[in-house]
């Protein structure tokens, strides 16, 4: 049975379902990386593993109720869905996590060369912590979680990094698929990361009226609600460095368009900042590109940045548009920094890039 530790999952204890109740079912990544699915599907005429852009792998009939099968998905976190004649079913004998607006089923294989960035032995832990606060933006409640480093001290004031999620994902993703603060455990023990808060938002909010569409709602409404209500409510409730210099905000997908927005428009709040799959520019329609004019200035970006960090992956389906952007900032008079990794739009880049990144912050 394949181990994981249960901070990777919404819900989830590995674990074989009692063969007289849930039949012996479950998954095993081997250790070729491929994975081992037994699902329990009675009276199923067709079982399959299924993910995006066109994979499907179906399983076997093994008894009259048991599918089985070994699939080779590639490495890193993989969410799948299982198709139960033609029907996407969840399944509570697979992870779950929460991705494309709905909690997902997931397989995390491991990646040689990378275990170790977020292995849970060995270095001390830091806390995540999850908090309600009041916004004057939306007239309700929002969420968001606080990752502090182990040796916290309520004495000490900390710079602070806000990350942001995509597209149909909300405050966890860092945590649960990200590893983040597994993550920012390990480059803390190993001294290649300076100390720091963490601020993971919910960047899906809306507001109560209901009104418009959900995605301009994510781009242009929580920008808003970060400015507004989320950076004072940290800074009233955590002892943090408040000048520009120690303060970032990075985001992935859509959390780099709102980072985009957010800091080329507010270049005297965030010093340092991270694009992940990321977009300068909105990747919806009739959202504003004024924030794109600090990009006409070199002297003040300069000025502004220490680091402007933009990375993505090299299959990733958008890199098209990405390779866009490379031409626009040909054409203006700004550096940035520029990786690339491979992979595609997935969790399995984004932790590659917040490894990278991180030991780039808050250094003179």
């Amino acid at each position: 049975m394949s181990k994981q530790p249960l901070d990777c999952a919404i819900s989830f204890d590995p674990y074989f379902g009692e063969p007289d109740r849930d039949g012996d079912q479950g998954f095993e990544v081997l250790d070729d990386g491929r994975v081992k699915f037994r699902i329990k599907a009675p009276n199923a005429k067709e079982v399959a593993i299924d993910m995006f852009f066109g994979f499907h792998a179906p399983l076997s009939r093994v008894s009259d109720t048991m599918w089985e099968g070994i699939v080779d998905l590639g490495r890193g976190f993989k969410y799948i869905f299982v198709m139960i004649d033609g029907a996407d079913v969840l399944c509570p004998y697979l992870p779950i996590g929460y991705g494309c607006c709905r909690p997902m089923n997931y397989v995390d294989i491991p990646v040689p060369g990378e275990a170790e960035w977020d292995d849970l032995e060995g270095v001390a832990h830091g806390a995540v912590t999850r908090h309600l606060y009041p916004s004057t933006v939306t007239g309700k409640h929002e969420v968001c979680l606080v990752y502090t480093p182990a040796n916290y001290d309520p004495n000490k004031k900390y710079p602070v990094l806000y990350l942001q999620h995509g597209y149909g994902e909300n405050e966890i993703g860092w945590v649960y698929q990200g590893h983040l603060a597994r993550i920012a455990d390990r480059l803390i023990a190993n001294g290649r990361m300076a100390e720091m808060l963490v601020v993971m938002g919910n960047g899906m909010a809306q507001r109560n009226d209901g009104e418009g569409d959900a995605k301009v709602h994510a781009a242009e409404l929580f920008p808003r609600i970060l400015l507004e209500d989320l950076i004072p409510f940290i800074e009233n409730r955590y002892p943090v460095l408040t000048d520009k210099w120690h303060r970032a905000m990075a985001g992935l997908s859509m959390g780099s368009f709102q980072t985009s927005l957010v800091t080329l428009t507010h270049p005297e709040l965030f010093g340092w900042v991270g694009l992940f799959s990321g977009f300068l520019r909105s990747p919806w329609p009739g959202v504003s590109q004024e924030h794109l004019k600090l990009l006409d200035d070199g002297e003040k970006f300069r000025e502004s940045f220490r680091v402007f960090y933009r990375a993505m992956g090299t299959e990733d389906q958008f890199f098209d548009r990405f390779l866009e952007e490379d031409e626009l900032l040909k054409t203006k008079p700004v550096e940035m920094t520029r990786r690339t990794f491979p992979g595609t739009h997935d969790w399995t880049v984004w932790r590659r890039c917040i490894h990278d990144f991180l030991p780039m912050l808050f250094k003179d």
